[in-house]
């Protein structure tokens, strides 16, 4: 990987690893408008100015926008979004094998 790729990459990781950042775009990913008060029920346990910090960092970014009927992911965010659509998958197995890990754990005590 070049240089610039893992810059590319480092600078994407960086803004979707702040509190809340990938639930916001996740909570969007249906592609209906939210309002700022649906948006915050739907991300959940999330206070109103982080979620606003959230939403103009993601705006800023070129990943969320505000329409007339509310925020919405931009073409390039469900771009971003439909990469990550393997997600529910394997957090589903991943959740499985951390049960039977931790059972196994529990057996072998």
């Amino acid at each position: 990987m070049s240089s610039k790729e893992n810059a590319a990459i480092s600078q994407l990781l960086g803004l979707l690893e702040s509190r809340y950042a990938i639930r916001v775009l996740w909570a969007l990913r249906d592609g209906h408008a939210q309002t700022f008060r649906l948006l915050q029920d739907s991300v959940g346990g999330i206070t109103p100015n982080t979620l606003n910090t959230r939403i103009k960092e993601l705006r800023e970014a070129g990943l969320v926008n505000h329409g007339s009927d509310g925020y919405i992911v931009t073409a390039s965010g469900s771009d971003l979004l439909k990469r990550m659509n393997d997600l529910p998958a394997f957090a589903a197995k991943w959740v499985a094998s951390q049960a039977k890990k931790k059972q196994h754990d529990l057996a072998t005590r």
